[in-house]
């Protein structure tokens, strides 16, 4: 079925060959990258490269400096080397983000000529393509210096790029790219960072949307773009592209809401002028806006309502205008409740307690529930993105996935494939998918993990592309949930910094306020206006603006209360 009602029938597109246009990401390796043809425009200041009379040990940390402006094929950086160095050095090897860049003088320094031994912590990599991947590690070089014509220069250093992780956010700012789900219902988001001396932003992301998804992401979601097109450039602010002919209309109409939606939350002013082989994408339509493809809107509404609900003493109740109230149907009913989770549709996922065992029953809010599992223990419930079917977690290392469907609402259970997870030991504690259902967030041990879910057959799931995100909180997590932005809001056992923001691909884990919280932060949830926790002693909220606030209010409705706070989202 065609999506756009606006873009029933599009123009027939004839492959040809086109202009590559650059990208100024941080490339890992010398594969070919987005842009080869032009180079970029770029904005440098004029006092990057090396000052004169500069000291050695400066003049060092200069050139760590200079590694975050890759414009050029780095000719900033490539200035502080001694002449033969700069034509030998090969910058693509690698590109590895240290927390910061230590260094000592070795033994043996004269007038002439420095060694010295650098060390940094490695907290992260450069994919091609701009992608994070976190790492740990330990970076160590020696670095050869000498002076020549009185001024030192660099003589010898490995290859690749090392950047502390404060110039990688000072020079370089978070892009998302969207890609569809397997099913072309949902746009996943893929971050990326992009050199913030870039004049061209939306060209950038336009090649990098081409090359497709991150490696990691790439099994998680569908690929619409044939290998052989090719965004050719900005003409009079059209953007223009070839290699579609053999594009099925479907198709050509999921790749436009791929395209405006990357470029919209980039601020790329709309509406979009977007010519295929000399023709609009579909014939009398020559511009596209997100008005076009709002269906696909991956931002949330920020004032939209959304419900809040409370799990209370075994029972879920509907918070609202500062009241509490009683659910109608056989929620309302049912006691000994251990966790709940509710989607925005009203599909309901409850674990009930009943004596020895843990039973998952799964209905409507305002209907009936029917019995899905049973086992020794259930984890709290995670909806995909059809709100149809859940995923669990039993006896602690099982992912189960619970699917109902037909008219007769049969349900039938699968487990997921969670061979990635046999080197990580432990009992997953709690399991969250993104609200694409793309992304999976899990507790193991105290660790967070994250992992890309693949869909290997039509009833089938695996969990691929693990890795461990915020390694400092240790064992320390007890909560996790997905906020609305793609970052995950964690609670924890730790007294000074019980709750936590990591963002989607780990380059960055940030405190938060925590002024008046009591560890532990055993359930937290997030909306697009607000942060929901619960410590030690309440229920707490915090408005996501921040501000100077640094303390948590209670729930209005639930003061005096420990309620484990669920949003329908």
């Amino acid at each position: 079925m065609t999506r756009f009602p606006r873009l029933r029938t599009l123009a027939a597109v004839a492959a040809s060959c086109g202009l590559l246009v650059g990208c100024t990401t941080l490339p890992t390796n010398t594969e070919p990258q987005a842009i080869r043809s032009f180079e970029p425009q770029i904005e440098e200041g004029s006092n990057l490269g090396p000052q004169p009379g500069r000291e050695p040990d400066l003049l060092l940390r200069d050139f760590y400096t200079a590694n975050a402006h890759p414009s050029q094929d780095y000719q900033v950086a490539r200035s502080f080397l001694a002449r033969e160095t700069s034509q030998q050095w090969d910058p693509h090897d690698s590109v590895l983000v240290v927390n910061r860049i230590d260094l000592v003088t070795a033994p043996g320094a004269t007038s002439e000529r420095r060694t010295f031994n650098v060390r940094g912590a490695v907290v992260g990599r450069i994919a091609t393509g701009g992608a994070y991947e976190p790492e740990n590690g330990v970076y160590e070089a020696t670095i050869e210096m000498i002076r020549a014509n009185g001024e030192w220069r660099i003589e010898s250093l490995p290859s690749g790029v090392v950047l502390e992780r404060t110039e990688l956010r000072n020079q370089f700012q978070p892009q998302r790219l969207y890609f569809l789900d397997p099913s072309g219902q949902v746009l996943v988001s893929d971050r990326r960072w992009i050199y913030s001396g870039h004049q061209s932003l939306d060209s950038a992301l336009i090649t990098l949307l081409l090359e497709g998804p991150s490696p990691s992401l790439a099994p998680g979601v569908r690929q619409v773009v044939p290998r052989g097109a090719t965004f050719a450039g900005v003409v009079d602010g059209a953007y223009h592209f070839t290699g579609f002919a053999d594009v099925e209309p479907e198709d050509r109409l999921l790749f436009a809401a791929q395209l405006v939606w990357t470029l919209a939350v980039a601020n790329i002013p709309e509406p979009y002028t977007v010519v295929v082989d000399g023709e609009p994408l579909a014939p009398g339509y020559e511009t596209l806006s997100s008005d076009d493809v709002a269906e696909f809107n991956p931002r949330v509404n920020a004032t939209a309502p959304v419900p809040l609900y409370a799990l209370t003493d075994g029972r879920v109740s509907r918070v609202a205008s500062n009241q509490v109230s009683p659910v109608e149907g056989a929620l309302g009913q049912l006691g000994g409740l251990e966790s709940v989770d509710i989607s925005a549709s009203g599909n309901v996922a409850v674990v009930r307690r009943e004596g020895e065992e843990s039973v998952l029953l799964t209905g409507m809010v305002d209907g009936e529930l029917s019995e899905a599992v049973r086992a020794r223990t259930i984890s709290r419930p995670t909806f995909e993105f059809d709100r149809n079917n859940q995923w669990v977690v039993v006896d602690g290392d099982r992912i189960v996935r619970v699917v109902l469907s037909g008219p007769s609402g049969e349900r039938s259970e699968s487990e997921v494939d969670t061979s990635a997870l046999e080197s990580t030991a432990g009992e997953i504690s709690v399991i969250r998918l993104s609200n694409s259902g793309a992304r999976i967030a899990m507790i193991i041990e105290g660790r967070i993990h994250v992992g890309v879910v693949e869909r290997t057959g039509p009833a089938e799931r695996r969990i691929v592309n693990v890795r461990e995100l915020a390694p400092q909180l240790g064992g320390t997590a007890l909560s996790l949930d997905w906020q609305p932005d793609g970052s995950l809001l964690v609670g924890t056992s730790t007294p000074e910094t019980p709750v936590w923001r990591v963002e989607q691909d780990g380059s960055a884990a940030t405190s938060l306020p925590s002024g008046n919280i009591t560890a532990p932060v055993v359930a937290v949830a997030a909306t697009p206006s607000m942060l929901y926790l619960t410590d030690a002693q309440a229920t707490l909220q915090l408005p996501t603006t921040g501000g100077d606030n640094v303390f948590w209010r209670e729930v209005s409705g639930l003061q005096g209360q420990r309620a484990a706070p669920v949003t329908a989202d």
